[in-house]
C-alpha cells in the first residue's frame, strides 16, 4: 500500500499541478481587505472556468490569512 500523499508527490515531481485552479487575484485580494468588516459577499471572481461566481468563505479567509502572514514577515 502507498503512502497517502505518495501519488501527489509522485505528480509534482513530474511538473503537474494539485488542485483547482488559483481563482483569486491582486484586484480581489484589494477587495477583500476592503470589506474585511463589511459583507464579504460582493467579492466576484474575474478570471478562469469560475468567472462571475463567488468564492467560497473558505477562500477569501485563506487569502486574507496568507497577506496578514505576508505582511507581519515585511513589519517583522
Amino acid at each position: 500500500m502507498t503512502a497517502p500523499l505518495e501519488g501527489h508527490e509522485s505528480a509534482r515531481s513530474r511538473g503537474k499541478t494539485i488542485g483547482g485552479a488559483a481563482v483569486t487575484d491582486d484586484a480581489m485580494l484589494s477587495m477583500a481587505l476592503h470589506l474585511r468588516e463589511q459583507n464579504p459577499s460582493r467579492l466576484v471572481i474575474t478570471k478562469g472556468k469560475k468567472k462571475g461566481r463567488h468564492p467560497s468563505p473558505a477562500t477569501v479567509l485563506r487569502m486574507l490569512r496568507e497577506h496578514d502572514a505576508t505582511a507581519a514577515s515585511v513589519e517583522g
